[in-house]
């Protein structure tokens, strides 16, 4: 009897509001302890107490397929059935579970209109979320990212979502206006800044039309021109007639300076004399050989 959906409860997509839930989950959630314990005999007035009390979003985890507190109360929202006026107000609360638990029942129970009607509203929430993945850890994610996965995927925390119709198909329609989006908005303001710098500009240039321009280059004075010209003249021909110089320098031939003859001539007649002088006195150390050997009787030495 607990887990019987309410007997005054709408039929939704045509089927009982907890058959949106596959069965292994639901049965898994009718098996845990946090349905037993704290969504027994619980009212839309007491469900709201509940929700504070969430402190992460996401379907089951671990082996053994236990359900999140979060999925519990979806269940409990499709079981107990709460007007239509109490989930706008969740998704209007300012707490962000709160606002994630409307939003989610939202999308499994209204209609393609009502889904862009008050879902789209909250992608400009950029608050973190956490959220608790199949293995039991824990990731974070931003309100936006979680509502758009609303809109575009079809599962969510394990759950398979109802088709909604395309944001297209409404539009063409004409029962939903285009979607403006807030970035729309900063490219405005963008764009109306550029062009009111440009309007500044423009003004500056008129208020000093004398003004030259920072990019004109100032042009050379002839006068400078002719001095430069003729500078550069000047060390040409200096430069052509060093070479020329050259050339006859290394054409010429080479006479040897005066100088350098009386040296040469010296070191001869140096060297002249050192050889005469040598050869006198051998002349000598042979005569006196031979006078001696005259005295002993031996044969006198060639000179």
């Amino acid at each position: 009897m607990a887990n019987r959906t309410v007997k005054d409860a709408h039929t939704i997509k045509g089927t009982n509001p907890q058959y949106l839930i596959e069965k292994i989950i639901r049965t898994r959630i009718y098996e845990s302890k946090f349905w037993k314990e704290q969504c027994f005999a619980l009212s839309a007035e007491l469900l709201v107490d509940k929700a504070m009390e969430l402190r992460y979003v996401g379907g089951h985890f671990g082996g053994n397929v236990k359900p999140t507190p979060f999925l519990c109360l979806i269940l409990k929202m499709l079981q107990i059935q709460p007007d239509k006026d109490i989930i706008i107000e969740f998704i209007k609360n300012d707490h962000k579970y709160v606002r994630a638990l409307g939003a989610f029942y939202m999308r499994m129970t209204g209609s393609s209109l009502d889904c862009y009607k008050y879902l789209e509203p909250l992608l400009n929430d950029y608050r973190k979320v956490r959220f608790q993945n199949k293995m039991g850890e824990f990731e974070l994610l931003k309100m936006d990212e979680f509502i758009d996965s609303l809109l575009q995927e079809d599962r969510v925390c394990d759950c398979i979502l109802p088709r909604i119709q395309k944001r297209l198909i409404l539009e063409e329609n004409n029962e939903l206006d285009p979607r403006i989006s807030a970035l729309d908005d900063d490219m405005d303001d963008i764009e109306s800044s550029d062009e009111e710098g440009e309007v500044r500009e423009m003004a500056r240039e008129k208020e000093s039309p004398h003004k030259r321009s920072p990019t004109r280059r100032r042009s050379r004075s002839p006068v400078a021109n002719r001095r430069r010209s003729r500078e550069r003249h000047d060390r040409d021909r200096d430069r052509h007639r060093r070479s020329r110089s050259r050339d006859r320098d290394r054409k010429r031939p080479r006479s040897r300076s005066p100088r350098r003859s009386d040296r040469s001539s010296r070191r001869h007649r140096s060297r002249s004399r050192d050889r005469g002088g040598a050869a006198s006195k051998d002349q000598l150390d042979i005569k006196e050989a031979n006078a001696l050997r005259a005295k002993l009787g031996l044969a006198p030495l060639r000179p």
